[in-house]
């Protein structure tokens, strides 16, 4: 199909090689059709019958009119069970997050700061190391519960 008819820039009329375009992609079997066709069109396109051809309901129906076929309910599906709550945070937890939140307090905000002078980011820094440090020494390193002497192996 040559829709460059003695111009270099494109077709002399773009509507004619547009319509050209779709006819030949109609023809061509091997492309879907579109769930709303009607059934002749779509046996004339795809050499299948009316018979076969997917059921129109209307002709102002499209694709956002379409709804799925209701699905079997699944018996076996799994629901997991619900997570347990989140522990309360203890005193020590508390006071290393308040320290974070005070060196950053004192490290923008300038009035919270006004009266440390030329120590306001010493002291801001220290405060968030110290908040920091507190809350990684208070890591957990793993159940100790049973220190019964029965060893399961190297610990990383």
């Amino acid at each position: 199909m040559n829709t460059r008819h003695e111009n270099a820039d494109g077709p002399e009329d773009i509507d004619k090689a547009f319509a050209e375009i779709v006819a030949e992609l109609e023809r061509d079997s091997s492309l879907p059709q579109w769930p709303g066709d009607s059934g002749t069109e779509a046996a004339a396109t795809t050499g299948t019958t009316s018979s076969e051809a997917p059921p129109v309901t209307g002709e102002d129906d499209g694709p956002r009119d379409w709804t799925p076929p209701e699905a079997e309910e699944d018996e076996g599906h799994y629901e997991p069970p619900e997570p347990p709550p989140l522990p309360k945070p203890g005193a020590g937890t508390v006071g290393g997050v308040v320290l974070v939140a005070l060196g950053l307090l004192i490290l923008f905000v300038p009035l919270a700061a006004s009266s440390l002078g030329p120590l306001t980011l010493p002291v801001g820094l220290i405060a968030i190391s110290g908040g920091i440090g507190w809350l990684l020494l208070r890591l957990r390193q793993g159940s100790s519960d049973d220190d019964s002497g029965w060893d399961d192996g190297a610990q990383v």
